[in-house]
């Protein structure tokens, strides 16, 4: 494998608590040195001056659709969308069909990964067996197979004592459940009740309230442990922002009101959110354009997501930005990334506060609805690199 040498950044890395004007060396696959002017080995180089240099992005919240729903996106389009936005692994949700509710099921969609995928894949498997919320799965099994954490996506587990005898399953498996909650400050209310009884990790998705939030910090007050995601568009969008955008604008749990994003900001800057997720969730054409008197909830969100949290919270320490994207992902899930220390995966995203134009109509990713089309973004990503490979880099010149 190539060795690549990453010069003139700024290197942002917080596991190490490094935020400087350094260069970056990959060999092998791995980290192999990090540190001030470094000699090139005729190696391939990478010109970074005035961007930042970050450990790999991984959004934990991502919809690859496969198996079952290639029309709406494939490991290949979806894994290319990541790359494009800055994003070196993603985890994906078990909302496929088969669902991903069994180690063969896993063991056949990872055999899949490993010639098509741009970027690393993450399988999340369900809670109960076909998210139908009657029967708890084989959560040991599925950890060994790949499985990095548990959810039944948007089919809540509606019967508590079968959510809190899963949760007594899982409790020595390593990976947190996630709740998608729905009606959300109720059932984020209930589900953190059972991680407390149970001493379960836990992880709520695209928290969207400002109730949702205080019940976090009460929870973990509490000593449950406990983390939280928020996505781009509950952190830009109001409906009355989104007023006019009809079909690009659904999306479960819905935009919230004008309290609640600012809520979601401040609890982004105080330190409350643990991670920045997409929930990327692509959909047809046909099934966004409501012809058929329904609109399915989602869009498209990995190749917008820098942009669209820099858009939010500007101002926000590198060094934060950073850890919501990548060192946090990497904890909660158990992953080896996050961390540009030495031997550590050469996963790396390259980025800069340049201002760029959403143009869906450029997307890799199969879906093309998003409320961010035609928003101008301030943050844009330049490279990333997977295991030492060049997976993207964007068009214009780096410096």
């Amino acid at each position: 494998m190539k060795a690549l040498l990453i010069t003139g950044g700024r290197v942002v890395d917080p596991s190490n608590s490094l935020d400087a004007l350094c260069d970056l060396r990959l060999r092998d696959g791995v980290v192999a040195e990090v540190g001030p002017n470094l000699q090139t080995d005729g190696e391939e180089t990478i010109d970074a001056t005035g961007a930042i240099v970050a450990p790999g992005f991984i959004d934990m919240h991502v919809h690859l659709r496969e198996p079952g729903f290639p029309e709406k996106e494939t490991l290949a389009t979806g894994t290319e969308a990541a790359v494009r936005g800055g994003f070196t692994a993603v985890a994906c949700m078990p909302n496929t069909n088969p669902t991903l509710d069994s180690p063969d099921v896993l063991t056949a969609l990872m055999d899949e990964v490993e010639p098509r995928a741009r970027c690393r894949v993450y399988p999340i498997a369900a809670i109960t067996r076909g998210r139908l919320g009657k029967s708890s799965c084989d959560y040991p099994a599925l950890a060994d197979a790949g499985a990095v954490a548990f959810s039944d996506d948007g089919d809540t587990v509606r019967d508590a004592a079968v959510l809190r005898e899963s949760a007594l399953r899982a409790r020595e498996v390593q990976g947190p459940f996630i709740s998608h909650c729905e009606p959300e400050d109720e059932i984020v209310a209930r589900d953190l009740e059972i991680a407390a009884e149970t001493a379960k990790s836990w992880h709520i998705a695209h928290v969207s309230t400002a109730r949702a939030l205080g019940l976090v910090m009460q929870a973990r007050e509490r000593g449950t442990r406990v983390t939280c995601e928020v996505t781009p568009h509950h952190l830009n969008f109001t409906p009355a922002l989104a007023a006019g955008l009809g079909a690009a604008a659904r999306v479960n749990p819905p935009l919230r009101d004008a309290h609640d994003v600012e809520a979601l900001r401040q609890a982004v800057r105080d330190g409350l959110v643990d991670a920045f997720a997409s929930d990327h969730a692509p959909h047809t054409a046909q099934e966004k354009s409501g012809e058929r008197g329904f609109v399915a909830p989602g869009f498209s969100g990995l190749e917008i997501a820098v942009g669209a949290y820099a858009a939010a919270v500007p101002g926000l320490r590198l060094t934060r930005f950073v850890a919501l994207l990548s060192t946090n992902p990497a904890r909660i899930l158990g992953l080896r990334g996050g961390t540009l220390a030495a031997g550590a995966p050469a996963d790396v995203t390259i980025f800069a506060d340049r201002q760029w134009t959403v143009d869906p109509r450029s997307f890799a990713s199969k879906g093309h609805c998003t409320p961010f089309a035609g928003h101008r973004l301030p943050r844009k990503v330049l490279a990333t690199i997977v295991g030492g490979q060049v997976r993207y880099r964007a068009p214009e010149s780096m410096a």
